[in-house]
């Protein structure tokens, strides 16, 4: 079976290599095109390209595949049977969805139709969400709508950020599309419909939610926010999120709610810091203590929370005792 395979970040590789090491023909990858990176401004080579030269297959990076009638009619040329998508980054075409005998298929990293969108994850992370997923998706040009062949779910853990998660997500994608073309080939070609109609797919019945793109503002922390909503947001949008110390910028990579009622979930130390502050006495960021090789405990709405690993503009990341005396901090600051 020819595959044509659709991928740009470090998410789309475990599928490639797992279709590569599955034996599958991989014909051609279609891939975003080289970007300038903040270091150095130099031309760097997307993951997949790059993973996709060192197994020496074919490359493609248009611009812009909707528009770009030449890239379009080298793919058509590869007479491939099936087009596999992970995380491509761009709206593909209907004449392109609709060129393959076996259909065009996505590996898409929530629980459809839970979170459609580019950030899945980040969302699934700022929300909430006890749990998350891949589902093996057929393509429609409507975005992630499509009717799901393969679905497996994953729980959540309190402590998870969004690297840590994705990582997990990228490798389940693997599995399950290395599990999912045998039955896709075995359903044979076809009209559409009879196709999937043989392979049982289940339509996408649920209440939607849109992870729409990220902006500026949403990796900025407001202290007016319950501790756990600014807890989901540091894992959700790891490691970028922002606030003020003395006028610095102060990036805060990993926290810890001090709730009860996740306790199950949080680490021994963090568990054993819970009641030891009334957070009603204290206005929102106040540090309420600078605990030894552990971090810091700043007041919020709801309940404290905990700062274990940040960076102060200038600096480089530091927890525990180092992220204490990285900021010099005493009782009473505040963080804006």
């Amino acid at each position: 079976m020819r595959i044509l395979y659709w991928g740009t970040p470090i998410y789309a590789v475990p599928t490639l290599k797992a279709l590569h090491q599955a034996g599958h023909q991989i014909v051609g990858v279609v891939t975003q095109p080289d970007r300038r990176r903040r270091r150095g401004n130099k031309l760097q080579a997307s993951p997949v390209k790059a993973c996709a030269e060192s197994l020496g297959l074919k490359v493609f990076t248009p611009e812009r595949i909707k528009t770009d009638l030449e890239c379009q009619g080298e793919l058509a040329k590869l007479n491939c049977d099936i087009s596999i998508v992970v995380a491509f980054g761009q709206i593909l075409p209907k004449v392109m969805l609709n060129q393959f005998p076996l259909g065009c298929w996505n590996g898409h990293g929530s629980l459809l139709p839970r979170w459609r969108g580019a950030g899945p994850i980040q969302w699934a992370l700022m929300e909430g969400d006890t749990e998350t997923g891949v589902g093996i998706m057929d393509m429609e040009e409507e975005l992630d709508t499509g009717p799901i062949l393969i679905e497996q779910r994953i729980p959540i853990g309190i402590r998870q950020n969004a690297f840590q998660l994705a990582e997990q997500l990228s490798q389940l994608t693997a599995q399950l599309m290395v599990k999912a073309i045998p039955l896709i080939e075995a359903a044979g070609p076809g009209p559409k419909e009879e196709r999937l109609a043989r392979l049982a797919v289940k339509p996408q019945t649920q209440t939607m939610s849109y992870a729409r793109m990220l902006r500026k503002k949403d990796f900025e922390i407001n202290w007016g926010n319950p501790a756990l909503t600014i807890h989901r947001q540091v894992m959700g949008l790891y490691p970028g999120v922002l606030t003020y110390w003395r006028g610095k910028r102060l990036k805060i990579l990993d926290t810890e709610p001090l709730t009860n009622q996740l306790k199950n979930q949080l680490s021994d130390e963090a568990r054993s810091l819970l009641g030891r502050w009334r957070v009603d006495e204290h206005a929102p960021s106040t540090v309420l203590e600078c605990i030894s090789n552990l971090g810091i405990v700043v007041s919020g709405n709801g309940c404290p929370l905990l700062i274990r690993e940040a960076q102060l503009e200038g600096k480089a990341r530091s927890y525990g005792q180092s992220l204490i005396q990285s900021l010099t901090a005493t009782p009473g600051d505040l963080l804006s």
